[in-house]
């Protein structure tokens, strides 16, 4: 099994790209490669930036994530929605392939230092997603990021752990059958 892990956020320190990279690592028999945001930055989407072409490293990103068999992304979230740089990504995607996640599978997360864990993200995301043709097979968000997770063990409260670990065995079992 293929798959992408991606954090929405171009920090380097990045919560979300800790998170995904993470979650992604726990699918068994899986192989990951990591794509960070950062690398896909373009011009700020404009209708008339459009008329001069599609930027390629938003070809590239497309081109991955419809090879990969899950892609899992963690969003960050900036004042209640998508980062700035990844909603401009999405814009440009868009307008890349109308159907813009037509037969890519995803398993959404969301993790912030609060205690909603970015569900504002997340939310946006659900109801976002499907409408550019996204295969949701499920979401999960970790709140107290510092206070629930740690590098070298993952999330550390057992209940939220036993959630994800159920959440991914279910996909796996999906994926697979």
């Amino acid at each position: 099994m293929n798959i992408i892990a991606f954090g929405a956020s171009t920090r380097k320190e990045s919560i979300n790209q800790q998170f995904a990279e993470h979650v992604a690592q726990l699918f068994q028999g899986a192989e990951v490669a990591t794509l960070l945001l950062s690398d896909y930055e373009c011009a700020i989407y404009s209708e008339d930036r459009e008329t001069e072409g599609i930027p390629s490293v938003v070809i590239d990103f497309m081109e991955k994530l419809k090879r990969a068999d899950l892609v899992v992304l963690s969003l960050a979230e900036h004042n209640g929605s998508y980062t700035a740089a990844f909603k401009n990504l999405f814009d440009w995607c868009s307008r890349y392939q109308q159907k813009t996640f037509e037969n890519i599978r995803f398993f959404l997360l969301s993790t912030s230092p609060g205690p909603r864990g970015g569900m504002g993200v997340m939310t946006a995301a659900l109801e976002r997603f499907p409408r550019h043709q996204a295969e949701i097979l499920d979401h999960f968000s970790l709140p107290n990021f510092q206070q629930n997770f740690h590098p070298d063990k993952g999330i550390t409260n057992e209940v939220l752990c036993l959630s994800l670990h159920e959440k991914i065995q279910q996909i796996q079992q999906s994926l697979t059958a």
